[in-house]
Protein backbone atom coordinates (compact mmCIF):
# COMPACT_ATOMS: atom_id res chain seq x y z
CA UNK A 1 0.00 0.00 0.00
CA UNK A 2 2.95 2.50 1.20
CA UNK A 3 4.03 2.39 -2.84
CA UNK A 4 0.92 3.26 -4.31
CA UNK A 5 0.45 6.48 -1.54
CA UNK A 6 3.96 7.41 -2.32
CA UNK A 7 3.88 7.12 -6.30
CA UNK A 8 0.33 6.93 -6.81
CA UNK A 9 -0.03 5.68 -7.68
CA UNK A 10 2.02 -10.39 -32.72
CA UNK A 11 3.38 -7.90 -35.13
CA UNK A 12 7.23 -6.64 -35.21
CA UNK A 13 6.66 -3.36 -36.89
CA UNK A 14 9.96 -0.91 -37.01
CA UNK A 15 9.98 2.32 -37.80
CA UNK A 16 12.61 4.40 -39.37
CA UNK A 17 13.80 6.33 -36.79
CA UNK A 18 16.52 4.64 -35.04
CA UNK A 19 17.16 3.80 -30.94
CA UNK A 20 19.55 6.83 -31.41
CA UNK A 21 17.48 9.08 -32.83
CA UNK A 22 15.10 9.25 -30.35
CA UNK A 23 13.18 12.87 -30.06
CA UNK A 24 10.65 13.71 -27.10
CA UNK A 25 7.80 13.31 -29.44
CA UNK A 26 6.88 9.77 -31.74
CA UNK A 27 4.25 8.58 -33.49
CA UNK A 28 3.53 4.73 -33.31
CA UNK A 29 0.93 3.54 -34.71
CA UNK A 30 -0.75 6.87 -36.03
CA UNK A 31 -0.41 8.04 -32.24
CA UNK A 32 1.40 10.75 -30.76
CA UNK A 33 3.22 10.01 -27.59
CA UNK A 34 5.26 12.42 -25.55
CA UNK A 35 8.18 10.47 -24.63
CA UNK A 36 10.07 11.15 -21.05
CA UNK A 37 13.75 11.57 -20.06
CA UNK A 38 14.33 7.24 -20.25
CA UNK A 39 10.96 5.90 -21.85
CA UNK A 40 11.89 2.38 -24.02
CA UNK A 41 8.76 1.20 -23.98
CA UNK A 42 4.73 2.92 -24.67
CA UNK A 43 1.71 1.52 -24.71
CA UNK A 44 -0.23 3.09 -27.97
CA UNK A 45 -4.21 3.45 -27.53
CA UNK A 46 -5.64 4.22 -31.12
CA UNK A 47 -8.99 5.22 -31.51
CA UNK A 48 -10.59 3.21 -34.39
CA UNK A 49 -14.40 3.98 -34.15
CA UNK A 50 -17.21 4.25 -31.49
CA UNK A 51 -15.78 2.86 -28.35
CA UNK A 52 -13.38 0.77 -30.02
CA UNK A 53 -9.19 0.88 -29.69
CA UNK A 54 -6.37 -0.66 -31.37
CA UNK A 55 -4.03 -1.24 -27.87
CA UNK A 56 -0.34 -1.99 -28.64
CA UNK A 57 2.84 -2.25 -26.75
CA UNK A 58 6.25 -1.45 -28.27
CA UNK A 59 9.71 -1.59 -27.37
CA UNK A 60 12.91 0.95 -28.36
CA UNK A 61 15.66 -1.35 -29.97
CA UNK A 62 18.90 -0.80 -31.81
CA UNK A 63 16.91 -0.67 -35.27
CA UNK A 64 14.03 1.42 -33.80
CA UNK A 65 10.71 1.15 -32.13
CA UNK A 66 9.13 -2.19 -32.89
CA UNK A 67 5.93 -3.54 -31.71
CA UNK A 68 6.00 -6.41 -29.52
CA UNK A 69 2.13 -7.24 -29.24
CA UNK A 70 -1.39 -5.19 -30.93
CA UNK A 71 -4.92 -5.90 -30.11
CA UNK A 72 -8.19 -4.77 -32.28
CA UNK A 73 -9.92 -5.92 -29.38
CA UNK A 74 -9.42 -2.55 -27.11
CA UNK A 75 -12.16 -0.04 -25.50
CA UNK A 76 -12.74 3.37 -24.85
CA UNK A 77 -15.20 5.50 -22.77
CA UNK A 78 -18.60 5.46 -22.86
CA UNK A 79 -18.53 9.47 -23.25
CA UNK A 80 -16.02 9.85 -26.01
CA UNK A 81 -12.03 11.26 -25.78
CA UNK A 82 -11.28 14.51 -24.76
CA UNK A 83 -8.45 16.34 -24.00
CA UNK A 84 -6.87 15.20 -20.37
CA UNK A 85 -6.99 18.84 -19.11
CA UNK A 86 -10.71 19.25 -19.81
CA UNK A 87 -11.64 15.98 -18.56
CA UNK A 88 -14.67 15.53 -16.10
CA UNK A 89 -15.24 13.22 -13.34
CA UNK A 90 -18.13 10.90 -14.15
CA UNK A 91 -18.35 12.31 -17.78
CA UNK A 92 -17.53 8.73 -19.29
CA UNK A 93 -14.58 9.90 -21.16
CA UNK A 94 -10.85 8.70 -21.66
CA UNK A 95 -8.30 11.22 -21.89
CA UNK A 96 -6.16 11.73 -24.96
CA UNK A 97 -2.78 12.57 -24.30
CA UNK A 98 0.27 10.51 -22.55
CA UNK A 99 0.52 9.41 -18.83
CA UNK A 100 2.99 7.06 -16.85
CA UNK A 101 2.10 3.53 -15.84
CA UNK A 102 3.77 3.15 -12.37
CA UNK A 103 2.16 0.49 -11.22
CA UNK A 104 0.03 -2.53 -11.34
CA UNK A 105 -3.11 -4.15 -9.14
CA UNK A 106 -5.61 -6.93 -9.15
CA UNK A 107 -7.27 -9.97 -8.13
CA UNK A 108 -4.38 -12.16 -8.01
CA UNK A 109 -0.62 -12.24 -6.59
CA UNK A 110 2.00 -10.09 -8.39
CA UNK A 111 3.23 -12.34 -11.28
CA UNK A 112 6.78 -13.73 -10.62
CA UNK A 113 7.73 -12.20 -14.37
CA UNK A 114 6.66 -8.83 -13.98
CA UNK A 115 8.68 -5.76 -12.53
CA UNK A 116 6.39 -2.91 -11.55
CA UNK A 117 5.23 -2.81 -8.21
CA UNK A 118 1.64 -4.44 -7.85
CA UNK A 119 -1.14 -4.74 -5.72
CA UNK A 120 -3.38 -7.34 -4.39
CA UNK A 121 -6.72 -6.41 -4.08
CA UNK A 122 -8.22 -6.39 -0.78
CA UNK A 123 -11.94 -5.90 0.86
CA UNK A 124 -12.51 -2.97 1.34
CA UNK A 125 -9.94 -1.44 -1.14
CA UNK A 126 -11.53 1.44 -2.90
CA UNK A 127 -10.27 3.94 -5.89
CA UNK A 128 -10.72 7.38 -3.94
CA UNK A 129 -13.39 9.50 -6.04
CA UNK A 130 -14.50 11.97 -3.33
CA UNK A 131 -13.81 15.57 -4.36
CA UNK A 132 -13.11 16.41 -0.71
CA UNK A 133 -10.82 13.89 0.25
CA UNK A 134 -7.09 14.69 0.79
CA UNK A 135 -6.73 10.86 -1.20
CA UNK A 136 -8.36 12.11 -4.28
CA UNK A 137 -6.92 9.96 -6.88
CA UNK A 138 -5.68 7.34 -4.17
CA UNK A 139 -6.34 4.10 -3.58
CA UNK A 140 -7.17 3.66 0.15
CA UNK A 141 -8.89 1.21 2.33
CA UNK A 142 -11.96 1.97 3.85
CA UNK A 143 -10.64 1.27 7.36
CA UNK A 144 -7.87 3.83 6.90
CA UNK A 145 -10.93 6.01 6.89
CA UNK A 146 -9.93 9.70 5.74
CA UNK A 147 -13.12 9.59 2.37
CA UNK A 148 -16.40 8.95 2.20
CA UNK A 149 -16.36 5.13 1.26
CA UNK A 150 -20.26 4.91 2.38
CA UNK A 151 -21.77 7.22 -0.49
CA UNK A 152 -24.02 5.09 -2.83
CA UNK A 153 -22.71 4.72 -6.51
CA UNK A 154 -25.45 7.64 -7.39
CA UNK A 155 -23.45 10.18 -5.17
CA UNK A 156 -20.88 11.95 -7.21
CA UNK A 157 -18.22 11.94 -4.18
CA UNK A 158 -18.77 8.04 -4.58
CA UNK A 159 -15.60 5.90 -4.78
CA UNK A 160 -14.87 2.86 -6.49
CA UNK A 161 -14.98 -0.12 -4.73
CA UNK A 162 -12.39 -2.40 -6.68
CA UNK A 163 -13.94 -5.92 -5.19
CA UNK A 164 -16.70 -4.63 -7.31
CA UNK A 165 -15.25 -5.53 -10.75
CA UNK A 166 -13.12 -9.02 -10.54
CA UNK A 167 -13.35 -9.14 -14.25
CA UNK A 168 -12.65 -6.01 -15.01
CA UNK A 169 -9.55 -5.80 -12.53
CA UNK A 170 -8.36 -9.16 -12.53
CA UNK A 171 -5.47 -7.15 -14.10
CA UNK A 172 -5.05 -3.58 -14.22
CA UNK A 173 -2.23 -1.12 -15.36
CA UNK A 174 -2.38 2.59 -13.08
CA UNK A 175 -2.13 5.64 -15.14
CA UNK A 176 -0.65 8.69 -13.33
CA UNK A 177 -3.62 10.67 -15.53
CA UNK A 178 -4.80 13.71 -12.63
CA UNK A 179 -1.87 12.25 -10.37
CA UNK A 180 -1.88 16.17 -9.38
CA UNK A 181 -5.11 15.54 -8.01
CA UNK A 182 -6.94 18.27 -9.36
CA UNK A 183 -10.45 18.10 -7.77
CA UNK A 184 -13.60 17.23 -10.28
CA UNK A 185 -11.00 16.31 -13.53
CA UNK A 186 -11.72 12.26 -12.09
CA UNK A 187 -9.89 9.59 -11.39
CA UNK A 188 -8.62 5.83 -11.89
CA UNK A 189 -7.64 5.83 -15.21
CA UNK A 190 -6.27 2.49 -15.84
CA UNK A 191 -5.28 -0.10 -18.77
CA UNK A 192 -7.69 -2.89 -17.56
CA UNK A 193 -9.89 -6.21 -18.67
CA UNK A 194 -12.62 -5.98 -21.32
CA UNK A 195 -15.73 -5.73 -19.68
CA UNK A 196 -19.42 -6.02 -21.19
CA UNK A 197 -18.78 -2.81 -23.43
CA UNK A 198 -17.57 0.26 -23.04
CA UNK A 199 -15.64 1.83 -19.82
CA UNK A 200 -16.38 4.17 -17.72
CA UNK A 201 -13.25 6.42 -19.18
CA UNK A 202 -10.62 3.49 -18.65
CA UNK A 203 -8.41 1.80 -21.08
CA UNK A 204 -9.49 -1.75 -21.84
CA UNK A 205 -8.46 -5.12 -23.67
CA UNK A 206 -8.87 -8.65 -23.87
CA UNK A 207 -7.40 -10.56 -20.43
CA UNK A 208 -4.65 -12.09 -22.48
CA UNK A 209 -3.54 -8.47 -24.18
CA UNK A 210 -3.71 -7.10 -20.17
CA UNK A 211 -2.08 -10.20 -18.26
CA UNK A 212 0.80 -9.93 -20.78
CA UNK A 213 1.50 -6.32 -20.85
CA UNK A 214 1.67 -6.33 -17.31
CA UNK A 215 4.26 -9.32 -17.36
CA UNK A 216 6.28 -7.13 -20.07
CA UNK A 217 6.45 -3.40 -18.56
CA UNK A 218 9.74 -2.55 -16.86
CA UNK A 219 10.00 0.35 -14.61
CA UNK A 220 13.65 0.58 -16.01
CA UNK A 221 11.99 1.23 -19.37
CA UNK A 222 9.99 4.38 -17.84
CA UNK A 223 6.55 3.09 -19.85
CA UNK A 224 4.15 5.38 -20.40
CA UNK A 225 0.95 5.02 -22.16
CA UNK A 226 -0.32 7.06 -25.58
CA UNK A 227 -4.05 7.69 -26.51
CA UNK A 228 -4.56 9.42 -29.45
CA UNK A 229 -7.29 9.49 -32.17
Amino acid sequence: MKWLLATLLVAATTLAAPASAQSDVVSLGGVRVELREGTTQVVTVNHARGTRARVSLWRLTSEGWKRQLTTAGGRTGYGGLVDGHRRRQGSGTTPLGTYGLPSTFGTHAADPRAALPHHRIRRGDHWVQDNASRFYNRLRNQRQGGFRWWLPPSDPDSSERLTDYRREYEWSVVTDFNVEQVRHRGSGIFLHVNGRGPTAGCVSAPRRFVRAVVRLLDPARVPVIGIGR
